[in-house]
């Protein structure tokens, strides 16, 4: 263990609140070294063992699996209460023009437009103890999400699942906030689609990708730093949740070309497209959950970076 830049009289660096002790682990260069591509390939391989640290001994693939389960009773309850609320602030009529917009976008391959228009009658035709039935489905995943990010953590918590649930639900009064920019970013990328060119097809990739980036970040940050049973720092937090959200949109760009794909779901199953169709979304739903999780761990990695630098200690 090394000691850089400590006032005097400190104690031992187990003692030090904020400081996560990481054995086995490359040192970090001291605070005061100047950057440089040597010192950038020491940080990215501190985070890296940092992060086999945390997964040694768990089963990162099972984590997410559980966590997709939950997610998988909560989407379609999230999202009908969200186009609902949506309507209330914005108009039922706008929001059915701009989800409009947005299932003309997608490819027709598995009757995705048809599934969107669906999901936003229901949605807009909810009444007041539908929104309220659907609010105990949703919260579900907010028990989900506390559970897997508890597997990476040291805290020790109770009444887990009613803490991930009822933290959650805040979450859900900023819905139509999140999902109206959405909408009409959909509505300007149907509008590019009309045009021919280079200039107007990466614009629209750009405008599905940053939108859907800085929208996932705000339940990203509320899931890291809320729902989560650990307290992570603001700087490690919104470059994590950062980061997460524009892997996680890349994702999501990757799942809608997936879609337009002449792919036979059906075929490993007999024939039953709609269970193949079920089982494609439930792996693209599991995949996203290993980047969700994945973000959690180099969130935490880079939040005791800089807790170390911080105070002055290196763990070795």
């Amino acid at each position: 263990m090394t000691h850089a830049d400590s006032p005097a009289g400190s104690g031992p660096p187990a003692r030090r609140a904020g400081v996560r002790r990481l054995s086995g682990t490359a040192a970090p260069p001291p605070r005061g070294t100047a950057w440089s591509r040597a010192r950038l390939g020491t940080e990215v391989r501190y985070l890296a063992a940092s992060i086999r640290g945390r997964l040694r001994g768990r089963d990162l693939a099972l984590i997410a699996a559980g966590l997709t389960f939950y997610a998988a009773i909560a989407v379609v309850p999230l999202l009908l209460v969200a186009i609902r609320l949506t309507g209330a602030l914005v108009g039922a009529d706008e929001v059915s023009r701009l989800t409009g917009r947005l299932a003309g976008l997608l490819p027709e391959q598995l009757g995705a437009p048809g599934v969107v228009r669906d999901l936003v009658d229901a949605g807009l035709g909810m009444d007041l103890f539908g929104l309220l039935l659907a609010l105990l489905p949703l919260s579900l995943y907010g028990e989900g999400l506390r559970r897997a990010l508890l597997r990476f953590s040291g805290s020790r918590d109770t009444l887990t699942g009613w803490r991930g649930r009822l933290l959650a639900l805040p979450l859900v009064v900023v819905t139509p906030l999140l999902l109206y920019p959405l909408l009409l970013a959909a509505a300007g990328m149907a509008d590019l689609t009309d045009r021919a060119g280079a200039g107007p097809a990466v614009g629209r990739f750009a405008l599905g990708y940053y939108s859907v980036l800085f929208v996932l970040t705000v339940p990203l940050v509320w899931g890291y730093r809320v729902v989560a049973a650990d307290r992570l720092r603001w700087p490690a937090l919104v470059c994590g949740s950062l980061f997460t959200a524009a892997c996680l949109s890349g994702f999501l760009q990757g799942f809608v070309l997936f879609l337009s794909l002449p792919l036979d779901l059906g075929a490993p199953f007999g024939g039953l497209t709609a269970v193949g169709a079920a089982v494609a979304l439930g792996l693209w739903l599991f995949l996203l959950h290993l980047v969700l999780l994945g973000g959690w761990l180099a969130t935490q990695a880079l939040d005791d970076r800089l807790a170390a630098r911080r105070d002055g200690w290196i763990g070795v």
